[in-house]
């Protein structure tokens, strides 16, 4: 058979390739509702910042006179330096832990879920707290947090790796699930003691599930004003989302400050995302893929 001869009948067998198809009327809708819903708050917002109450007339219209001194009033009025020192604090020390202490409880879970009832009863216990609101311990939180000195920086540290717990475990032991107990065998062969097995072997593969899990962690703890709220009673403790409450006055609220305020909360995780969100990416779509 001659060589063109044999390139036709490839060709034949080989199959065709699927023609991509793109819903553009679809396309173009989701980019405008993406459009009005996150670009166009944030214009309402940054707009807002700028003005002052005489300008408040017009909402969506841009301010003839730009007043920045909105963003060094909120600054002050906020106390922002002191302000995002503890909210740093709190995210910071609350993801290092998280990641350690949640993974090696879904890891121990995971790996003797089918040895022992304990561990099996455990799963269930911990997963059953997703379904727990948070308002039904809201009571009972403050006045265990106010008995056990729990209603400070280092306290409510401690509260977000416990409740961030549930969800973690769930999304961690889905993913050592997809591990086969191959790895622990060779590695405890090799001379590993379980504690080794953990730390060197296991939890660096862990490393898509350890994004998907600092992501959530970080986002929930930077933003979160209703625990802080209950716990964080000194003014010094206070974080920046509960240093906005400050605007609220007993008939009115200072909008233009309070935007600008809102500005200055959000530009740090901005900035994060710009910097990290190679990563940010690569970690959701890889932990959902193994969960």
């Amino acid at each position: 058979m001659s060589t063109c001869a044999a390139a036709a009948t490839a060709a034949k067998i080989a199959p065709a390739k699927p023609r991509e198809r793109y819903n553009w009327p679809a396309t173009l809708a989701l980019f405008a509702v993406a459009f009005v819903f996150i670009l166009g708050i944030l214009y309402i917002t940054l707009v807002v910042a700028l003005k002052n109450p005489q300008q408040m007339v017009s909402l969506l219209a841009w301010p003839d006179v730009i007043h920045w001194e909105n963003f060094a009033n909120a600054w002050k009025m906020t106390d922002y330096p002191r302000k995002f020192f503890n909210t740093a604090v709190i995210t910071v020390i609350n993801l290092f832990f998280t990641l350690i202490t949640n993974s090696a409880v879904a890891y121990a879970i995971t790996r003797n879920r089918k040895k022992s009832k304990f561990f099996n009863l455990m799963y269930y216990y911990f997963i059953s707290a997703l379904f727990i609101p948070f308002q039904v311990l809201m009571l009972p939180l403050v006045k265990t947090a106010s008995t056990l000195r729990l209603d400070n920086i280092l306290g409510i540290t401690f509260l977000y790796i416990v409740f961030g717990l549930p969800m973690n475990t769930f999304l961690y032991c889905g993913f050592v699930r997809s591990l086969p107990e191959a790895i622990d065998e060779a590695a405890i062969i090799d001379g590993a003691n379980p504690f080794q097995v953990f730390t060197k072997v296991i939890f660096p593969m862990m490393s898509p599930m350890h994004a998907t899990v600092a992501i959530l962690s970080v986002m929930w703890t930077w933003n979160d004003f209703l625990m802080p709220l209950l716990l964080l009673t000194k003014t010094d403790e206070q974080t920046l989302q509960l240093s906005q409450y400050i605007f609220q006055k007993q008939f009115s609220t200072d909008y233009n400050l309070a935007f600008a305020s809102y500005i200055l909360v959000l530009i740090p995780v901005l900035v994060l995302y710009v910097f990290c969100q190679k990563w940010i990416i690569a970690g959701v779509t890889n932990g959902s893929i193994k969960a």
